[in-house]
């Protein structure tokens, strides 16, 4: 869930806006993302200004339908698709000198957790996977004029730790209705870059802005592969080389009357490059390639995301009702990045907010959303190599809700 802040400058005050961007399961433009990345902060005219907020994310998935692999269907066909989750952020912004400004932020830009259980037909594929991640970064920009208003150009770094888990049947006893899981936990950590522009214009509140972030390499993917039937019940085990996509994003902002805002932007995230993470022993490593056809017991199971690339595209209305209130909705659509196997689909999503300024440097905020997760199916999706995706479970989802809140505060000096 993202917390979009769109600012102002009408007359003397500063018009600041909370309100809530796109929001779908597991994130808001597909793939693995949940706070993706905002660098809005660093846009703030004070000299210094921080800020913290989080948000509480509630999808409402419903699996349907599920068959399991060769017609294994001793169990329900129904189950809970999804998880809730929240998604914070903290970051401080301050002027180093005249047109300097750089800022520091922790935020978890990806993440997801699905928790269907054991007791359902699609349990040899997932009866538990939870991804999180953590991300610190570092950004400073370099602003001047040019013409009317002021151009400026951004530059950072920042750094990602990426863990998880997932869990899943790896046998069945018809006569006591489970059966032993298995679970693979793996971490990897990487480098990435931003690079950017804007141009603005103050005194009619006009923005546009185009930055993009780069691909984070994840070449150190490690953990343990647990199991009944391993010697010792565990194993070492790695993973090929993965990237974390990159992505671009276009903001527009202007005011279009005295007290209105009215805001819209456009993202692409390269979410195709993850498609699926064979999970390779360690023992074999070095003696043989780790890809998803490679034969066992060199690749012992594999992460499937399947991915397409992801597009969100939202636009909305601000409005300052005086010096201490204002208020903003949105509406955003999300193209879903699955495309026959898993249940990312197409999300419109309505969000609004207010912003509480009791003194000209603090601002609470308060804001809420609630969209449509739109239907779909699950299959079987084959990759470049040949390698099959989805044989262990087909199902179905309906169009499901998806709600959230948010709050957060901002103090400035």
């Amino acid at each position: 869930m993202n917390i979009l802040r769109v600012k102002a400058l009408l007359g003397a005050g500063c018009f600041s806006i909370a309100l809530v961007g796109a929001a779908v399961v597991p994130a808001h433009a597909g793939g693995l993302e949940r706070g993706g990345y905002d660098i809005d902060l660093l846009f703030d005219p004070a000299p210094v200004a921080t800020e913290a907020e989080a948000t509480y994310v509630m999808p409402d998935r419903k699996y349907k339908n599920a068959r399991g692999p060769a017609g294994f269907n001793f169990l329900s066909s129904t189950a809970d698709g999804a998880e809730p989750y929240w998604v914070p952020r903290i970051g401080v912004k301050a002027q180093v000198v005249q047109g300097v400004d750089c800022m520091v932020d922790y935020s978890q830009p990806w993440g997801a957790h699905t928790a269907p259980g054991a007791s359902w037909n699609g349990a040899f594929s997932n009866v538990e996977t939870d991804i999180k991640s953590n991300n610190y970064a570092g950004t400073c920009s370099y602003k001047f004029d040019v013409g009317k208003g002021q151009l400026r150009f951004i530059g950072g770094l920042f750094y990602q730790d990426i863990s998880g888990f997932k869990e899943s049947l790896i046998g069945f006893n018809p006569l006591t209705g489970t059966g032993p899981i298995g679970r693979v936990d793996l971490d990897a950590s990487g480098w990435g870059w931003r690079a950017g522009v804007a141009y603005e214009i103050p005194e009619i509140a006009l923005r546009a802005s185009l930055v993009y972030n780069s691909q984070v390499k994840l070449d150190n993917i490690s953990g343990t592969l647990t199991a009944a039937s391993l010697p010792g019940g565990s194993a070492a085990i790695y993973g090929s080389t993965q990237h974390m996509p990159d992505s671009v994003e276009l903001k527009l902002q202007s005011g279009i009357a005295p007290g209105w805002l009215a805001f819209g932007s456009i993202k692409w995230v390269n979410w195709s490059v993850l498609q699926s993470v064979p999970i390779c022993s360690e023992q074999t490593k070095g003696l043989a390639a780790c890809t998803t056809v490679s034969p066992f017991p060199v690749r012992l199971t594999s992460l499937d995301l399947m991915y397409r690339d992801g597009w969100t595209i939202s636009g909305g209305i601000g409005h300052k009702f005086n010096d201490e209130w204002s208020a903003a909705g949105q509406l955003s659509w999300d193209r879903g990045t699955s495309h026959g196997y898993g249940v990312q689909t197409d999300t419109w999503t309505l969000g609004g907010g207010v912003a509480y300024t009791p003194q000209p440097n603090i601002e609470l905020r308060l804001a809420g959303a609630i969209g449509v997760m739109t239907s779909g199916h699950s299959g079987t999706l084959s990759d470049e190599n040949g390698y099959v995706a989805g044989p262990d479970a087909t199902y179905d989802v309906g169009n499901d809700l998806i709600t959230a809140i948010s709050g957060g505060i901002k103090i400035k000096f």
